[in-house]
């Protein structure tokens, strides 16, 4: 008897052997018990799933002698043709090889011919996606409006490419693949029909190798067993298959999340000397990372792993986390894709072990955005950290210091924690090391500006860098939890000397109008004083355009005034220009918006050689 092989002889012959096809087989029986028989079916699913042997059984299950039957009995004359593909009126064609119209026209001629035996006439067209367009068109009246004895069965891997048109004059079942464990308990039935001893890793590798067709697992188990001698072992197929092998990727993975990246190249070059392709190896090596991040996620299924969880590494799933196997896997499959267009695979594979022996390493975008936030609260409270603890801690030491006269003062400024020596000079504001910022030394003075500030830095500009927020403190802090207890008293004692708003107070009304309205809360910056007239607040601009911007949304700055200071208070705004354009100078209107001109009071031609200056212009007459 000559040899057949294991996925002919184990071919389903009736709807109960067709097994991973649940939905099919129900309702095809139903329609079979109730006369309900169309005219045209479309079978789609992946390859190895019974398409085709569902297309002969529902053949056998119409022209059985007992039938119309879901349950055709297999040995009548009808049923043993059809099996043996030798029926005159089940015609099986191949798609593929009959494309063209002419192919159509002959089955057009040939069903005006009534059945020779049975009581249908079935046309079985396997892989009818090939089909062209033309013959397609061809075949559309026919399976419409066929004869009564006709029954059309089209069977497909690609339904995509089958015509919206056809698909809509056909009965359509949708086949899937079939799930490893079924496959499985077939494959120990093939071994047990031919007497073999199998290892029931070897099976397991077989059926997931399959990847739910079970005519590649039957073809597969016939290519394995032909090397086994009887006994087929896991060891045996990755030796005659050039396989890497489980426990050699368990090794090398295990060598690369412990960063010994040496070594595992090492370990690399043993396995391509022995004879493993490099795709092979890629395929293995992330089917490997795959099963790691399964178990990392609690998944336990060996049909999912592929291997029993007890294989696995365990101080590799301790290395790694979920987002570092995530990063690897992508970078094996983006290496997967690539081998394709390099000049040397080998190369390739190198560079990605390379990359992951530093994997312990990797930190995702998330992870690193909660180390930054673990790192600003422990610099936030940081006992050792200098001037770290409380604010209630924090002001009470620099309030001691405040009693000790020209003693060391403590600001806080946006860069952390400053220091500066008492103050020295009256108005005059000193250049600190960490403050970001130094003085500029050629901007012009404006005589009439209080305490000789500079004209780009008005008076408020010192109380402006005292205010400042250091980073590790909420946005929402006010302005009195900004700054230091000392740094306050010293502001308020000379901001009522001269009958001024605090500039605490003055910078929490700027800060609040800064959520409101950005641009009056910049023009407010630029005002020249916040004085107070009996219980009128008077805000003096240089400028007669900021005067008249704050003086448009005066409601809104009188309803911030009276919401910081908590009192009823009538806000006023003031254009004072300075003494040089009250005068007239044009020289001085000149330097008002030009920084680094020195002021002049002289006559006529120094005015007119500071506008040559500014202007960079040059004196014709």
């Amino acid at each position: 008897m000559s040899y057949e092989v294991t996925a002919n002889r184990k071919r389903p012959s009736n709807f109960e052997s067709l097994v991973g096809q649940e939905f099919v087989v129900t309702t095809l029986k139903n329609s079979l018990s109730q006369g309900r028989i169309a005219h045209a079916y479309l079978f789609a699913g992946p390859r190895g799933v019974g398409k085709t042997s569902a297309a002969r059984i529902l053949a056998k299950a119409l022209n059985c002698e007992k039938g119309p039957t879901p349950t055709p009995c297999g040995v009548c004359t009808n049923c043993r043709e059809i099996s043996a593909g030798s029926a005159l009126d089940v015609i099986e064609i191949d798609g593929a090889s009959n494309t063209s119209v002419n192919d159509v026209r002959e089955i057009k001629d040939e069903v005006l011919f009534a059945p020779a035996s049975g009581r249908y006439k079935v046309y079985i067209i396997d892989e009818v996606h090939m089909l062209s367009n033309s013959a397609f068109n061809a075949l559309l009246k026919t399976i419409e409006e066929p004869p009564p004895y006709i029954v059309f069965i089209f069977a497909t891997t690609e339904i995509h490419k089958v015509p919206p048109t056809i698909r809509s004059r056909c009965q359509q079942f949708n086949f899937r693949l079939i799930p490893l464990e079924t496959i499985l308990e077939r494959l120990r039935e093939a071994a047990a029909d031919l007497g073999i001893q199998a290892e029931e890793a070897a099976l397991l590798w077989i059926a997931k190798e399959s990847t739910g067709s079970l005519r590649d697992a039957y073809t597969i188990f016939d290519q394995v067993v032909s090397f086994a001698d009887g006994h087929l072992t896991l060891k045996k197929i990755q030796d005659k298959l050039g396989l890497t092998g489980f426990d050699r990727i368990n090794t090398l993975v295990a060598l690369l999340s412990a960063g010994k990246g040496n070594e595992a190249l090492n370990l690399f070059d043993e396995v391509m000397s022995s004879g493993v392709a490099v795709e092979q190896f890629v395929i293995e090596l992330t089917d490997f990372y795959r099963s790691l991040l399964f178990l990392k996620l609690g998944i336990h299924k060996p049909a999912l792993l592929g291997y029993t969880e007890e294989r696995f590494s365990a101080e590799v799933l301790q290395d790694l986390s979920v987002r570092q196997i995530e990063k690897a896997l992508s970078l094996l499959l983006e290496l997967y894709r690539n081998l394709r267009y390099s000049i040397n695979g080998r190369f390739e594979v190198e560079l990605v072990l390379s990359r992951l022996a530093d994997l312990r390493n990797y930190l995702s975008r998330e992870e690193l955005l909660e180390r930054i936030q673990e790192l600003r609260k422990e610099l936030r409270y940081a006992p050792d950290r200098p001037g770290a603890g409380t604010r209630k801690e924090q002001s009470g030491a620099e309030q001691k210091g405040a009693d000790q006269k020209g003693a060391t003062v403590s600001f806080l400024s946006d860069e952390g924690l400053r220091e500066t020596e008492g103050w020295q000079e009256k108005g005059k504001q000193k250049d600190t090391p960490s403050s970001g910022k130094r003085a500029p030394e050629s901007l012009p003075k404006d005589e009439s500006s209080p305490e000789g500030m500079s004209q780009a830095e008005p008076a408020e500009a010192f109380s402006q860098e005292v205010v400042s927020t250091p980073d590790w403190q909420e946005e929402e802090d006010q302005p009195e939890q900004r700054i230091s207890q000392i740094g306050i008293a010293k502001i308020r004692e000379t901001s009522r000397e001269k009958g001024e708003l605090e500039p605490s107070q003055r910078q929490g009304i700027i800060a609040s109008l800064k959520r409101k309205k950005l641009t009056l809360s910049s023009t407010l910056e630029k005002a020249e004083t916040w004085r107070w007239q009996e219980n009128s607040l008077i805000i003096v601009f240089r400028n007669k355009f900021s005067a008249d911007l704050v003086q448009a949304d005066l409601a809104l700055v009188t309803q911030k005034v009276r919401e910081v200071l908590g009192q009823e208070v009538e806000v006023m705004v003031r254009f004072e220009p300075s003494r040089a354009e009250q005068e007239g100078g044009v020289g001085n209107r000149l330097n008002e918006g030009s920084p680094g001109v020195a002021p002049s009071e002289g006559g006529k031609g120094d005015r007119i050689e500071i506008a040559r200056k500014v202007f960079r212009g040059e004196i014709i007459q």
